[in-house]
C-alpha cells in the first residue's frame, strides 16, 4: 500500500511515515514545496497512491497561513486532487470537539473540513483526536519547558474541565488500521486512556525534570491574553488561543458526540512515567531563541 500524507513534516505525520517502508510515503507539505491548495501538485503528488492520510492543520493563523486557507481551501484541493488521482481512501486527522457555530475560527473551520470530506464520494475516515503528546508534541515539550522557566504555572479557568492526552505511538496505531481500512466511512472519536486535569499534567511533568512548581487557577479572560501575547512574540507560542479555548471546555469528549472507536483500537496508556520520558525534548527552558524576530 502506498499512503499520502499531507502535513507530512508535521507532528503527527513525521510519526506515521515511519510505520512504512520510505518507498511506500508521499510526505506532502510546504517543506517539500507543496502548498495545501494547489490542486494540480496534489494531485501529482498523490498519483500512484491507495490511501491519503490528511494531517495538515494549523492552531494559530500567521499572513497567509490562516484556518480559511489551510482548513478549509486546503481540503477542499486535497480532496480534489485525490479524485484526480483515483485515490480510493482519505483519513482526515480532526479535532474531538471541532463543530459548527461555536464562535471559534478553529473549531468551525475544521469542522468544515470534515463535511467536506464526508461529501467527497470517497472511502473516508474522519478521527475526531483529543489532545496528542509524544517526541516534538505541543504538550509535554511546553509544559517542560514552562516549568524549567518559570516555576508557576497557570491553569485555564478558575474550574479546570478534564483531558484525555493521546500517546503519539496509538494515535498512529489508529491512523495505520485506517488506513487499511478498518473504519470505512466513519467519524470516530479518538481519546487517551486517562483522563485527569492539566494541573496532574504538570505536577508529573515537572516531577520528572526534578522542578518543583506552583500551580494556580486563572481566569480564562487572563489565558486568552497570555495566549495573544504569546502568539505575537514567540515561534511556537507557549499556548495558542486555539489551544486556550480547548482547554477552557475540556478536551474529554466528542463535541458533537459522535461514535467511539472499536475496543480494539482504543487507546489505553495513562500518561506515565515512561510515556512523559519518552516526548520529554532536551532538558532546558524557553529562550531568546524561542522569540519571532522583529519585523
Amino acid at each position: 500500500m502506498k499512503i499520502a500524507i499531507t502535513g507530512g513534516a508535521g507532528f503527527v505525520g513525521r510519526h506515521l511515515a515511519e510505520r512504512y517502508a520510505p518507498s511506500d510515503v508521499v510526505a506532502v507539505s510546504r517543506r517539500t514545496g507543496v502548498d495545501i491548495d494547489d490542486v494540480d501538485a496534489l494531485a501529482a503528488a498523490f498519483a500512484g497512491c491507495d490511501v491519503v492520510a490528511h494531517c495538515a492543520g494549523i492552531n494559530r493563523q500567521i499572513g497567509e497561513q490562516t484556518y480559511e486557507r489551510v482548513h478549509i481551501d486546503g481540503t477542499r484541493a486535497v480532496v480534489e486532487a485525490a479524485g484526480r488521482a483515483g485515490v480510493k481512501r482519505i483519513l482526515m486527522l480532526s479535532f474531538l470537539r471541532a463543530r459548527p457555530d461555536c464562535g471559534s475560527p478553529y473549531h468551525e473551520s475544521k469542522w468544515a473540513a470534515e463535511e467536506l470530506v464526508r461529501q467527497s464520494g470517497l472511502d473516508y475516515t474522519i478521527l475526531k483526536a483529543g489532545m496528542i503528546y509524544g517526541h516534538g508534541d505541543h504538550l509535554v515539550d511546553h509544559v517542560s519547558r514552562s516549568v524549567q522557566t518559570v516555576p508557576v504555572f497557570a491553569t485555564v479557568g478558575l474550574r479546570e474541565k478534564p483531558i484525555r492526552p493521546i500517546p503519539v505511538t496509538e494515535m498512529v496505531d489508529v491512523l495505520v488500521a485506517a488506513a487499511a481500512g478498518e473504519l470505512p466511512h466513519s467519524t470516530v472519536a479518538v481519546v487517551g486512556g486517562e483522563e485527569l486535569l492539566l494541573s496532574e499534567v504538570v505536577r508529573r511533568v515537572a516531577g520528572i525534570v526534578g522542578r518543583h512548581v506552583l500551580v494556580v487557577p486563572a481566569p480564562v479572560w487572563a489565558i486568552r491574553i497570555l495566549a495573544q501575547i504569546t502568539e505575537w512574540t514567540m515561534k511556537v507560542p507557549l499556548i495558542a488561543k486555539a489551544q486556550a479555548r480547548m482547554l477552557a471546555e475540556g478536551v474529554s469528549a466528542a463535541a458533537p458526540p459522535t461514535a467511539d472507536l472499536p475496543a480494539s483500537l482504543r487507546p489505553r496508556l495513562p500518561f506515565s512515567t515512561a510515556q512523559i520520558e519518552a516526548a520529554l525534548p532536551e532538558r532546558g527552558g524557553f529562550g531568546f531563541s524561542d522569540l519571532r524576530p522583529a519585523r
